[in-house]
């Protein structure tokens, strides 16, 4: 069941009798501007943890201790042209503890937390913002220590040097908080209970009319009407970016970029996910076992796919002496699949794995959320279970090697020891 509960707040209810536990999703979805989501993901570090009636983070744990052992968190991600905030809460289904105050309750709790900041005069409460803004940089610096993230955002950078909102990271950047006050973050809250896109969806064993009024009871506004493209588009360039950055590290990192051209709405997308299975995406793959395995010259090698923004990574782990060999492997893997070099056995090893994924996913609650979003966000997706293995039934080496083709290398960032020693 969906419902519009207001203009660009939606209600979707996914009845089931799979969990003991009841789930609570609600994403907040904006266009992405850079110079937004530091802000935006500071906001969900105070949302998270106080309210006006819970001020404190002992008594917002409290609560949630109160109705069972609840679970709430706050996060953020970017999708193609978009910034999300979301917003989880999990709780044992009343039935189970002979109490069935607790869908209420927990209702409750959530219209709390997102309706009744711990704010006053339109800004948040001093303490708690100073505490979470200190906290949140501390984080976004200490990102640079770990290595492998710090490779990773670093390919994104080059890859997407030419646009502000894609090349930094969804949490944002330290300097885009430094200035930033707490009467500035109410307004930022506001933006999103005001104008954000709404999307709100209850998963567990519930009576569908029940919780749709919980949720017709909250204080949800119309919002304005914006076009949101889903998808970011990057046209392929004949040059290729590299960087080299030098820290002090033991394991240097070479990671690849590639332009596809494969987006989530298309029908080359199960094809693809063939592809980057074969490529670099499990333990067979053509990177994993000859990168890895048989040369020897990578501690890990891997890729992944980004279908909302035409965008292919592949991230390895070397000694930096290795570096050339390593690039010359990892492209003579590519050219290896746009020649339709893959066995009958390699083509149903992949297709079992995507099967054995996409049944894992049915068994989980967010998997679900995910895919009945997608749904209505890009509704020419949608499929069934019986839809989506037979075609993934239907992909032939041909579809492959086809694809392969097309996959073209933009960008290259090798992270390095300071010093080598030979």
């Amino acid at each position: 069941m969906s419902i519009e509960l207001k203009k660009g707040v939606r209600l979707t209810v996914l009845p089931t009798k799979k969990y003991k536990t009841i789930r609570f999703f609600v994403r907040f979805t904006a266009p992405l501007q850079a110079e937004m989501t530091a802000k935006r993901t500071l906001l969900t570090s105070l949302l998270e943890t106080t309210s006006l009636a819970y001020p404190t983070q002992t008594a917002f744990s409290s609560q949630l201790a109160e109705l069972y052992g609840a679970s709430f968190g706050m996060n953020v991600n970017k999708r193609g042209n978009l910034h999300q905030i979301n917003a989880a809460m999990s709780f044992v289904n009343g039935k189970y503890v002979s109490d069935e105050a607790v869908l209420p309750q927990a209702a409750a709790f959530l219209a709390e937390v997102l309706f009744h900041p711990n704010a006053h005069e339109e800004q948040f409460e001093e303490k708690s913002f100073t505490i979470e803004k200190h906290n949140l940089i501390a984080y976004m610096n200490s990102v640079a220590e770990d290595k492998q993230a710090l490779a990773s955002l670093g390919l994104q950078e080059l890859y997407f040097e030419n646009d502000q909102n894609q090349k930094y990271p969804s949490f944002g950047r330290p300097q885009d908080l430094e200035a930033v006050t707490a009467k500035e973050l109410y307004q930022t809250y506001r933006s999103m209970m005001d104008n954000d896109q709404i999307d709100i969806f209850v998963i567990g064993d519930v009576v569908e009319a029940e919780v749709a009024a919980l949720f017709q009871n909250m204080a949800f506004t119309d919002r304005p009407d914006q076009a949101m493209p889903v998808f970011y588009q990057q046209a392929a360039e004949n040059i290729i970016r590299e960087k080299i950055l030098r820290e002090p590290i033991i394991q240097a990192k070479l990671n690849l970029g590639y332009h596809t051209g494969v987006y989530y709405d298309q029908a080359e997308r199960i094809a693809f996910m063939v592809f980057n299975g074969l490529f670099g995406g499990f333990p067979h793959s053509k990177l994993f076992m000859n990168v890895r395995e048989k040369e020897s010259l990578a501690y890990y090698a891997s890729s992944s796919i980004d279908t909302f923004r035409g965008y292919l990574s592949v991230q390895t782990g070397i000694d930096g002496k290795n570096r050339d060999k390593v690039f010359n492997l990892i492209e003579q893997q590519l050219q290896s699949l746009q020649r339709g070099e893959v066995t009958a056995e390699e083509l149903a090893q992949t297709k079992a794995m995507l099967k054995n994924q996409y049944l894992l996913s049915l068994d989980n609650p967010q998997a679900l959320i995910e895919t009945a979003y997608l749904n209505q966000w890009v509704p020419n997706t949608k499929m069934t279970e019986d839809e989506f293995m037979q075609k993934l039934a239907q992909v032939t080496v041909a579809d492959v090697q086809a694809l392969a083709q097309n996959v073209s290398l933009q960008a290259v960032f090798f992270l390095d020891k300071e010093t080598t020693h030979e």
